[in-house]
């Protein structure tokens, strides 16, 4: 039985990875979770500067799932690279970086840091405010996304996964952009903007007003979006958005995902990943499947 799979040729035992930010870098869970049975680790976003991240309140329980507005609070790339990526090397998983940046050179800057390191697979974080264009995030304009993607991948050693927004018009008009770019692969969806009001203080729940929502929730929207992706590019897909079993991972992957990663379910089940790989191998094992790569996609 095979539940290996391969994104940008790079080889995962299994197709259950973290979602970014859910998940440290890997140490906090390691308590809990053998990281060498998960197919990868996901880092925490880093910047090539420390980021405080925003104000608190910055985390709030809402009806299926959370809001967060961290802000990509992280230490910066050269923490990361000593402290963070010097630990994953004691593990025999792969490992995919998260790089965020308010800006196309600090972007390139981070990524140019991690060439040398052991870093498997880069995903870009294209949901930060841009700051040379007015505010707007880098991931809702097709032709800002193809731009940073294009000047990423000229300086990556790694393959380049694009970390799509849901909240556009069109996934599969952005999933584009970034193909045409140079992507190697598209991740998705990262959260859905969300508000809280306590109407007893009557004040917004969290310090930043509007947070990205994630958790069981999204899980629906983010299954169509990564269809939509999967039927419109030709690059791998990783699927994410409220995914907190193996059963739920094999329906993002019959909708077209190769891998997908858990995010909020890491906070209420900090089993939950290896959980998903176990459950996948047993679904396999129920339904005479001799090799998960088969149904990728296999609904139409």
């Amino acid at each position: 039985m095979n539940t290996s799979v391969k994104i940008a040729g790079v080889t995962l035992k299994n197709p259950i990875m973290v979602a970014s930010g859910t998940f440290g870098s890997g140490a906090e869970y390691s308590e809990f979770v053998d990281l060498n049975r998960l197919g990868a680790v996901v880092t925490k976003g880093v910047a090539n500067v420390p980021w405080p991240g925003n104000p608190t309140p910055r985390i709030t329980e809402v009806y299926g799932g959370m809001l967060n507005a961290i802000g990509l609070q992280n230490p910066g790339i050269d923490v990361f690279i000593q402290r963070d990526l010097e630990n994953l090397k004691n593990y025999e998983t792969k490992v995919m970086v998260n790089v965020c940046g308010h800006s196309i050179p600090e972007y390139v800057e981070v990524v140019e840091r991690l060439a040398d390191t052991n870093a498997d697979l880069l995903e870009i974080n294209i949901s930060c405010p841009n700051v040379t264009k007015g505010g707007i995030t880098f991931g809702t304009v097709p032709s800002v996304a193809e731009e940073v993607t294009r000047e990423v991948k000229k300086v990556a050693k790694q393959p380049v996964i694009m970390k799509l927004s849901p909240n556009v018009t069109s996934i599969a008009e952005m999933a584009k952009a970034v193909e045409a770019g140079g992507a190697d692969g598209v991740s998705l969806i990262n959260t859905l903007t969300g508000m809280q009001i306590d109407i007893d203080r009557r004040k917004f729940a969290l310090a930043n007003k509007t947070g990205g929502m994630s958790g069981p929730a999204v899980k629906p929207i983010a299954v169509r979006m990564v269809y939509e992706a999967a039927h419109a590019v030709k690059i791998p897909v990783i699927g994410m958005g409220g995914i907190s079993t193996g059963r739920d991972a094999i329906e993002f992957m019959m909708a077209g995902a190769t891998a997908v990663s858990i995010g909020t379910a890491n906070f209420i089940n900090p089993y939950a990943t290896v959980e998903a790989v176990e459950e996948i191998e047993v679904f396999m094992k129920e339904h005479g499947i001799e090799d998960i790569n088969e149904i990728i996609g296999c609904v139409e």
